[in-house]
């Protein structure tokens, strides 16, 4: 019975280690990854940054007149759409569920206030989450981080701009994990549409821009890009969250691994000095039943 449990032990072991070591190279895969992901989103988030200022100061100034653009109403959110950006891949941890889950709690609290939530699921993960929850998914966005290029984003955004323009939607969220480290991810939830616009103290007054060639050309050009942008941003910083946290995930199974395998190793011994004891207390048994 021993040798037949030390046998099992053994196989365990090798077992485990074959799973350290493809963790470990999953682990270094991420980290390469996450390097190139992070140089990527550091690049992006300043000109992001500053597209968002300059569209809600311009959406200060020009108000809520939608003859001059469309994206520029605000009406009464009933018709709500919601991006959800989660991977297509597993093994990294929280990063797939605290998506999904933070966007599920939204289309509850939105739909118990009476609004009308639908989604447009980026990755497979976040869209299979939600479709076994019954939340009805309007766009399925598939094949975007296969060689992401903002190219990708002007798809997505022409989609929510188009259904923006001919009132099909009230307003349009982003929910993803933004990227603050290799350990930390923080899942946010962002308006899209519509802009908000700047807040202009009281004692202050609007003073407008001077436009060339003329405000309504202008708005054309810039309201497409800051949508273009901002679900770019997005997703470079979901890529990042992704490889992040993936890297974590198995970074601690790695160590996890090594653990199991001390102790498996501290049984197999035990269990092999228990199979030798027994052998020498049957041979001591046999000799004595022979002197007797």
């Amino acid at each position: 019975m021993p040798g037949g449990n030390l046998k099992i032990i053994r196989k365990r072991i090798v077992s485990v280690k074959n799973t350290q070591k493809i963790t470990r190279a999953m682990k270094l895969v991420a980290a390469a990854r996450l390097r190139r992901a992070q140089e990527n989103i550091t690049r992006m988030r300043p000109y992001a940054l500053q597209t968002l200022k300059l569209l809600s100061s311009l959406a200060a100034r020009a108000g809520e007149d939608e003859e001059l653009h469309p994206l520029l109403a605000r009406r009464e959110e009933k018709n709500i759409l919601l991006i959800v950006l989660t991977s297509d891949r597993g093994l990294a941890g929280s990063f797939n569920a605290s998506v999904s889950k933070a966007a599920h709690r939204f289309y509850l609290e939105r739909t118990a206030a009476g609004a009308n939530v639908t989604v447009g699921a980026i990755g497979r993960k976040g869209r299979d989450y939600l479709r076994r929850r019954d939340v009805p998914i309007k766009h399925a966005f598939s094949n975007i981080f296969a060689g992401l290029n903002y190219d990708k984003a002007n798809e997505i955004g022409q989609v929510v701009t188009s259904e923006y323009a001919a009132h099909a939607l009230d307003a349009c969220y982003l929910v993803y994990n933004e990227f603050k480290s290799a350990i930390t991810q923080k899942v946010t939830v962002e308006k899209l549409l519509p802009i908000e616009p700047m807040k202009i103290p009281e004692n202050e007054s609007a003073i407008d821009y001077i436009y060339e060639p003329d405000q309504r050309t202008i708005l054309e050009s810039l309201l497409p890009l800051y949508v273009n942008v901002e679900i770019y941003r997005a997703l470079l910083e979901s890529v990042a969250s992704e490889h992040g946290a993936r890297m974590t995930a198995m970074d601690n199974a790695t160590r996890n691994a090594k653990d199991m395998i001390s102790r498996l190793t501290l049984q197999a011994n035990r269990a092999r000095q228990a199979a030798i004891t027994t052998e020498l207390m049957e041979i001591i048994g046999g000799a004595e039943a022979l002197k007797g």
